[in-house]
């Protein structure tokens, strides 16, 4: 049994405001150009048009919703604006409106969508974890349309929970034919209601050698401005989560795996109640765990957050098995070659991954394979 998970990023298309900060650093720019066309005494259309634009872009203009529209492409965006764009926008005349309308998602490259299939295609696990996909139906065409492309045949199960949030980023699970999900149990790690983070989401399968295990998937607090907050939130999460799992082993359910994204290196306090105060087993320590090393002057380091010696990627991203699973592992790896390395050191990657628009994602596949007689 081969069991991933992996935090795509979106399929298909992601919320603008997670990509926020690629416009923060053109506002000041954006507010001089503005001020500067402004001050001239007499403007060209052109001109009139770029104000407009900048005003738009800065946040002066109000939206309204139109049910026909053009798109255009703006710094980076996608934007749509009303068919009647040749009609001046008057006061009280909304069915005139002529500002732009700001879609919420924007899409993702092509290529960054079939490396994110390729990843998985080389991996071919039995069981998929997913984290951060906009919902089943995009999955789906995913999992039916661009898997194949890469000889891949698709998942014969899929299941996806919305979070707790309004961006888009569900989590999942897929499964191959065999693998069958019994049960499905969320448990509020919270300490809030409608906080912006997900639940925990457990698992029952049954496997084809009519055993079972239950896949813990997870997606913590990520780090904020206010970091000792979001640590804080973090801790309190792990701590219930920790919980959930002794409760498990309590029950004699010893074939436990708890996986995701936990956004945070493996040292941090944050994440004690699991990785040091459990029997759980982290992938990355087991002497199978393999992973192409980075090319450079401290390739032969082990940096402070990296996963091992030579891979010098902060761990965000873990798979901890109990031991009655830990002791079964008959190989593991973590599969970064649709990651875009921003700096030296670099690693093995994809030929096709040209740059950071087309990589699948900022987050490995962590992978793992169990001997199935579950004895």
């Amino acid at each position: 049994m081969k069991i991933a998970t992996f935090n795509v990023q979106n399929l298909f298309h992601r919320d603008r405001s997670l990509l926020a900060k690629l416009t923060e650093n053109l506002t000041t720019d954006w507010t001089i150009e503005l001020d500067e066309l402004m001050l001239e005494p007499s403007k060209s259309l052109n001109q009139q048009d770029r104000i407009r634009e900048l005003s738009f872009l800065i946040g002066f203009e109000k939206s309204s919703p139109r049910p026909y529209a053009v798109l255009r492409r703006k710094a980076g965006f996608l934007f749509m604006k009303g068919l009647s764009h040749s009609i001046d926008s008057k006061a009280g005349n909304l069915t005139d409106w002529n500002g732009w309308i700001k879609l919420q998602t924007v899409p993702i490259h092509q290529k960054s969508t079939q490396h994110k299939a390729q990843v998985i295609a080389n991996v071919n696990p039995d069981i998929l974890l997913l984290q951060e996909i906009e919902d089943r139906a995009s999955f789906e065409d995913f999992n039916q349309l661009i898997l194949p492309e890469f000889d891949c045949k698709p998942f014969n199960h899929s299941f996806v929970i919305q979070g707790n949030d309004m961006n888009s980023l569900e989590m999942g699970i897929a499964l191959r034919q065999g693998y069958n999900l019994e049960a499905v149990r969320t448990h509020n790690i919270n300490a809030t209601v409608n906080n912006d983070v997900k639940n925990l989401i457990e698992y029952e399968i049954s496997t084809p050698s009519n055993e079972t295990i239950w896949v813990v998937n997870a997606y913590l607090k990520k780090p904020t401005k206010d970091r000792k907050e979001s640590d804080k939130i973090r801790k309190k999460q792990v701590c219930k989560i920790a919980e959930v799992y002794k409760k498990l082993i309590a029950e004699g359910k010893t074939n436990i795996i708890i996986a995701g994204t936990f956004n945070a290196p493996s040292y941090c306090n944050s994440l004690s109640p699991l990785i040091q105060d459990t029997d759980l087993k982290d992938i990355t320590k087991h002497l199978s765990f393999e992973v192409d090393i980075d090319k450079g002057n401290d390739g032969t380091y082990f940096r402070l957050g990296a996963y091992r010696m030579g891979v010098n990627i902060k761990q965000k991203d873990y798979m901890l098995f109990s031991p009655a699973l830990f002791n079964k592992m008959k190989d593991s790896g973590l599969n970064r070659k649709a990651m875009w390395p921003e700096k030296h050191p670099q690693w093995s990657i994809y030929k096709s991954v040209s740059n950071r628009n087309v990589a699948a994602s900022e987050h490995p596949l962590v992978w793992g394979k169990i001997k199935c007689d579950f004895e």
